[in-house]
């Protein structure tokens, strides 16, 4: 199942960014993904906002915040085109988010883990990318 964290400075989003940055992250990567958007596929999709304390995070040129979104997917879950649109979409997330614009892209680092098959687990058993796909496809809203 996907995940993802975002980690930023405490005070770097807007108020109303903090509020729904989560979600709607979740929502970008559920969309790559291809998950189909049912109430089972959005519990499973687990985001996390981890906010560093001030002065945590630095560069060797200034303090200006700095935003690091850490996405972990089933190995396969994702072609180089959806892996290129999640990073391109989740930049854009952040970056409303923190009421930023376009041209502070870069201070937004998008990492993802591909996890292979076999060494995920949930509800106390091995989760298979096979067996996801499978459930998606049995799911889809949209087929």
């Amino acid at each position: 199942m996907p995940m993802i964290r975002l980690t930023v400075p405490a005070g770097a989003l807007t108020e109303e960014g903090r509020g729904r940055v989560q979600r709607d992250l979740a929502a970008v990567l559920l969309r790559w993904e291809g998950a189909p958007d049912t109430a089972f596929f959005r519990a499973q999709a687990w985001s996390y906002l981890v906010e560093l304390p001030e002065g945590a995070q630095r560069t060797a040129e200034d303090d200006a915040p700095r935003f690091l979104v850490e996405v972990t997917v089933p190995q396969g879950a994702l072609s180089e085109r959806r892996r290129a649109g999640l990073v391109e979409e989740a930049t854009r997330t952040v970056l409303s988010a923190a009421g930023l614009t376009p041209d502070d892209a870069l201070r937004v680092w998008v990492l993802v883990h591909e996890q292979p098959d076999g060494t995920w687990g949930a509800g106390g058993a091995v989760v298979r990318h096979a067996d996801l796909a499978a459930l998606a496809k049995g799911q889809r809203t949209d087929a």
